[in-house]
């Protein structure tokens, strides 16, 4: 068995938490933060920081020492697609038409429903974080993963690539910037990583290790050991099975977990040579629960509860736990938080941090599970910070709905072959009953698994009916679009089934200034500026002002809203 390094972060006592609940970290902050998210996938808080201490995370556990530690964070979705709308949007998806995983990739998926790959469109008014970001004067770079239902537009980003980083700035400019980190990833419980996962491998990761043209292949089997004995004992959840061929998946994930963990390391070495590290907001967090069987996909608290550490400036703050709830559509408020900007209306979380923080914790989060591939379901959940409740919406489909990519897993296949010779026991069985009951609810402080539904149990009637109002008001709140066919999502984002395109900005000069339109309601407008003997730049521009022209210059501007496809582009010249 590994020994682990303890992380000594201190659990406040009632009255430091009490304390806690009018402290905020980034409160005494006299500049514009630079802001980093590092974003692993298919993560649970199987952490040292939280307690579990089967494999060592140095890098995690410094971040936690100097940090603080989150304990009740929550994505409304147990996969990435609607997960990452709301990250970058700041709405649930559901309220939005993103509740359905994916539904701009896998057409063999849609085939099967009669349905065609689209993109959502949200309302008008909405805007990628990232873009918000730029219009306020910071430099925005994602690496790279994007998956947010809708094609970014050009002014989302000034980089989004394998190499993208804020090395690339402007000096001194404020910076935001998205690391992915994918070896966490379900896909890598059973086979090798991608050599593009790997490329913060090298110290000077912008340049990568290796030629980008072959990224998208397998490392070898050679390079993909397991990290840890192969005869280590490792926690079982007491809903999967404790079989060899089992354990040895749960053996990789806990592998994964340390590779993760060195990256992690590369990029605050990189800070910490750029001088930056106490000049930015460094978050860590996964973008849903664990990637096991009854785990990634549904909204059990396995499959919605992150591990989330922030390191402020100064390490204020550190070594402490902040209990409160937090939804993944607080974290685009926050952003404008801390970075002084004032939150849009449209926006649907609350700031938990920083200049516009909410007065007022949440007492709830919520979390929606839909369509998955090709299976479709529609389950809602509410959760304050002991009880949780679900509302099954097709009580008369089982538990259990069977998706090829899972199936994919030794893990799931042998709870197949369990399942097919009876020898599953209670709770390893609970998952495959042939129909759900309407309503479940759990004590996650005794019932941390959530085996034992409550919602029968006349003792817990109270608990039950607020837990139920609540569900019912906040589905109500946010114009649920869970019971909506998705057939009908996809005819009133494109009608006829055809994507509708951005109209093209329009421009007019008034006393040297450059003024341009959308006649498209929403779109955003990105624009390129160069000389005439200079090359067009590759970063498109975020047009927020008139712009003042000179002779010899050269523009091309497009426009695009969310949904939409982008415009032609215009080019236009002053000589």
């Amino acid at each position: 068995m590994l020994s682990y390094l303890s992380v000594s972060c201190v659990r406040p006592s009632n009255e430091d938490q009490q304390k806690m609940i009018n402290f905020d970290p980034a409160s005494s902050l006299k500049f514009k933060p630079n802001i980093v998210w590092i974003v692993a996938e298919d993560l649970s808080p199987i952490l040292p920081a939280y307690g579990d201490s089967t494999v060592i995370t140095p890098n995690i556990d410094r971040l936690a020492r100097e940090g603080v530690v989150y304990t009740n964070v929550f994505s409304p979705s147990g996969v990435c697609a609607p997960s990452r709308c709301a990250l970058t949007t700041g709405m649930y998806p559901s309220s939005i038409g993103g509740h359905n995983m994916r539904v701009q990739y896998v057409k063999a998926h849609m085939d099967q429903l009669g349905l065609e790959l689209y993109e959502v469109v949200p309302p008008p008014e909405v805007k990628m974080m990232s873009q918000v970001l730029r219009e306020n004067g910071y430099y925005c770079t994602n690496n790279d993963k994007q998956d947010y239902q809708f094609k970014p537009p050009v002014t989302a980003w000034d980089e989004s690539s394998l190499k993208a980083h804020w090395r690339n700035r402007t000096k001194d400019q404020p910076f935001f910037s998205v690391f992915n980190i994918g070896v966490t990833h379900e896909g890598h419980v059973t086979r090798p990583y991608r050599k593009q996962l790997m490329r913060y491998h090298d110290p000077d990761f912008p340049e990568s290790t290796g030629n980008p043209a072959n990224f998208g292949d397998k490392i070898s089997e050679e390079d993909w050991p397991l990290n840890i004995p192969e005869d280590m004992d490792v926690p079982v959840p007491p809903y999967l099975p404790s079989t060899e061929i089992a354990v040895n998946d749960i053996r990789r994930v806990y592998s994964n977990i340390i590779e993760l963990d060195r990256q992690v390391g590369i990029i605050i070495s990189q800070l910490e040579e750029d001088q930056l590290l106490d000049s930015t907001i460094v978050f860590f967090y996964s973008d849903h629960g664990g990637p096991l069987p009854r785990q990634k996909r549904l909204i059990y608290d396995s499959g919605i509860k992150v591990p989330m550490v922030i390191r402020y400036p100064g390490q204020i703050g550190a070594g402490y736990y902040d209990d409160q709830l937090i939804s993944f559509i607080d974290f685009a408020p926050t952003i404008f938080s801390v970075s002084g900007i004032k939150i849009p209306d449209y926006v649907q979380g609350q700031a938990f941090s920083g200049k516009y923080r909410s007065r007022k914790e949440r007492k709830y989060i919520h979390a929606a599970a839909d369509r998955f591939d090709a299976q479709v379901d529609m389950i809602r959940a509410v959760r304050g910070d002991r009880y949780k409740y679900l509302l099954n919406f097709y009580p008369d489909k089982p538990y259990y709905l069977p998706v090829k990519y899972r199936e994919q897993m030794a893990i799931m296949k042998e709870l197949l072959r369990l399942k097919e010779i009876d020898s599953l026991d209670t709770y390893q069985a609970q998952w495959f009953r042939e129909e759900k009951v309407k309503e479940e609810l759990f004590d996650t402080w005794e019932d941390p698994h959530e085996l034992h539904n409550l919602a029968r149990d006349p003792d817990y009637a109270g608990k039950l009916e607020e837990l139920r109002v609540e569900c019912a008001r906040w589905m109500e709140s946010i114009n649920d679009m869970g019971e909506i066919p998705e057939a009908e999502i996809l005819e009133n984002f494109w009608p006829g089934r055809e994507q509708p395109v951005t109209v093209a900005p329009s421009y007019e000069v008034i006393d040297g200034e450059l003024i341009f339109r959308s006649a498209t309601k929403g779109a955003s407008i990105g624009y390129k500026l160069y000389g005439f003997n200079e090359s067009a730049p590759e970063q498109w521009e975020v047009y927020t002002r008139p712009l003042v022209i000179s002779v010899d210059t050269r523009i091309e501007a497009v426009a695009h809203r969310l949904g939409y496809a982008q415009s032609e582009s215009i080019k236009i010249e002053f000589r």
